[in-house]
Parts: C-alpha cells; structure tokens; sequence
C-alpha cells in the first residue's frame, strides 16, 4: 500500500464511542482513563445528569474534546455529544414529548450525522395498559423510527437504547 492510500485510509477511519455514564460529575476518574486508553474521536454520553451550565467542560477540553454538544438537566437524562473533530448541531427532538433531555444530533464536516439517544426504560411490566411507562417507552420508539425513516444522509445512531428482547439479556 502506498504511503497516500495509507493516509487516505487513516483519514476515513472515525472512532466513536458511546456511553450510559449514569453521572458524568460522578464518573470523571474512569472517563478520564477510558478516553486516554481507548481515544474515542466522539464520545456519546448519556444519563449525564447535570445542567448543561454544570458539565465538565473543562476537563474534556484537556482531553482534546473542544467541540461539546449538550443538553442536559438537572438530576435526570441528559446527553452530550464531544468531540476532537468540528461540528455542529443539527437537531434535539423531545420523542417523548414531555420536554426530557433525552437526544442530541449534530454533523460532522465530513457529512456524517451522529444522533445520540437515552430511550426511556419504560419500567418492568412490559404492557401499555398496566404500566404507563411502557407505553411512554413506545411511544418515543416509534416517533423516532418514523423520524428515522426519512433520514437521507449517511447516519449513525447510538446511544443507550434500554431494549433487551430476551429475559437473558436482564440482569437484576
């Protein structure tokens, strides 16, 4: 391979972690470790629990994320979106429209949009009828999907998606 296809090849590669941090001002030291040992170009976060005016900005910063997305609140969900490579925001949608931090999108430069998502657990009886917060948790899974739909640019979707299809996939 040569020396120009070798960089071409580096310069398409984009590492991208994501993370139910359940308290970014909680979990700084092992954020810190896992950033330095693994070096994510984005990381995702969510459940960060905190006002976007609280973050930890400053600490991401010395770590080389100098392009922050966020959108937080108190005490409750919360995501951010950060970065070493520019971008800027595209959208936040409230899919379960009750005004929760739950998603954060932004484009990259290259084209790519990252949409960060925190769906709703939605509670332990899986029935609409018995447990509100299922219904909820389908409800914001459905608006997403139709808004998925329409989607016409390369896209990747992460986040903390709080589905597990087989009993085997819960641990208590």
């Amino acid at each position: 391979m040569s020396d120009t296809a070798a960089s071409d090849t580096a310069a398409e590669t984009l590492k991208v972690a994501s993370w139910n941090i359940n308290s970014v001002r909680i979990r700084m030291e092992i954020i810190e470790r896992f950033v330095r040992e693994e070096a994510p170009d984005i990381l995702c976060l969510q459940e960060t629990k905190v006002v976007d005016k609280d973050f930890p900005a400053g600490l991401f910063r010395s770590l080389g994320y100098n392009h922050q997305i966020l959108h937080g609140m108190p005490m409750y969900h919360g995501v951010a979106i950060l970065s070493k490579l520019p971008m800027r925001e595209a959208l936040r949608h409230d899919w379960q429209d009750n005004g929760e931090a739950r998603h954060v999108g932004v484009l990259l430069d290259c084209g790519l949009r990252i949409e960060n998502v925190y769906v709703p657990a939605g509670g332990d009886i899986p029935d609409r009828t018995v447990n509100p917060k299922f219904g909820q948790k389908l409800d914001f899974v459905e608006r997403m999907t139709r808004w998925a739909e329409g989607l016409r640019q390369p896209t990747l979707i992460v986040g903390d998606f709080n589905i597990a299809p087989l009993e085997c996939d819960v641990w208590s």
